[in-house]
């Protein structure tokens, strides 16, 4: 009998996989606010640059969708309040 341990893998499985994701254009992704359910292309989001982070709120309810920050300690993204990020295969 197969348990869930024995189908288990490290986080470095991920990697190949995620980085299919993180070396595409996002011009064309959509996103899906994870507060109102609202959803249409990441670039009618707000910006908000002048935070310690990148801040993108949602254009229909104002909440916080997602932070980025890249600084000495390294790259950081917070997506919590993002339901869904879809980008268009190729």
């Amino acid at each position: 009998m197969t348990t869930p341990d024995d189908r288990r893998l490290d986080g470095n499985a991920i990697l190949g996989p995620l980085s299919e994701l993180f070396a595409i254009d996002l011009a064309t992704a959509t996103i899906t606010c994870a507060h109102c359910g609202a959803g249409g292309p990441l670039a009618a989001y707000h910006l908000y640059p002048d935070a310690p982070a990148l801040v993108v709120r949602c254009p229909a309810c104002a909440e916080v969708v997602l932070r980025y920050a890249s600084d000495s300690r390294g790259l950081r993204l917070e997506m919590t309040g993002a339901r869904l990020l879809t980008v268009a295969a190729t």
